[in-house]
């Protein structure tokens, strides 16, 4: 099997890859994050996820790697929210989102000796109104602070949620079905992890 890197920081990425078999090492990579002019959404976050993949590549200096990157915007309205750097920029998200529906934008991509292989996934959320006085309470938990959207799904932040089409993984930070989908094209299905030692070279 060939070594899995992940190319991110990211503890929430780090439990999913987990949750589905996968043995892999963490070397974060340091991209230049900025939005090209003109440039589209989806465009914007399948770019930063080619980029963290390849750039973990070229860090692992080992051409057998698979180096997995990937990244996530919160879009709503065509406005697209990264991690908020503050309290003040936090509330603003928190506040245009309330009542209405957002897209999730996640793309993952996977990198090796084969080039770069990529997905782009979309999930639709919907949040309820939400009151001043927990906006301000949610920020005081410290989880908005390094969320896309200025919240988090796996935590607190599901209780402004009343309705989510798609993929559940790709809103925490990486959609696990795409995920598996690129690791058979490169050849290393997920699902051999899962046998017994003597049969994975099988």
């Amino acid at each position: 099997m060939r070594p899995v890197v992940l190319a991110s920081a990211s503890p929430r990425r780090r439990e999913l890859l987990a949750q589905i078999g996968l043995s892999f090492s963490v070397c974060p990579v340091d991209i230049d994050e900025t939005c090209l002019p003109g440039e589209r959404p989806e465009h914007y976050v399948e770019r930063l996820a080619r980029e963290k993949a390849e750039a973990g590549l070229e860090q692992a200096n080992d051409a057998a790697s698979l180096v997995i990157g990937s990244d996530t915007t919160v879009v709503c309205e065509d406005r697209i929210m990264g991690k908020p750097v503050d309290a003040a920029e936090a509330a603003d998200m928190l506040r245009f989102l309330s009542g209405r529906t957002h897209r999730v934008m996640t793309a993952v991509a996977l990198a090796g000796d084969f080039g770069c292989y990529a997905r782009l996934v979309m999930t639709e959320v919907r949040f309820r109104e939400l009151g001043e006085d927990e906006i301000h309470a949610y920020w005081l938990t410290g989880e908005p602070r390094d969320k896309a959207g200025g919240y988090g799904i796996q935590g607190r932040g599901a209780v402004f949620v009343n309705g989510l089409w798609g993929s559940y993984s790709a809103v925490v930070g990486l959609p696990l079905q795409e995920t598996a989908e690129l690791f058979a094209e490169a050849g290393q299905p997920v699902w051999k992890t899962w046998l017994p030692s003597a049969e994975k070279s099988v």
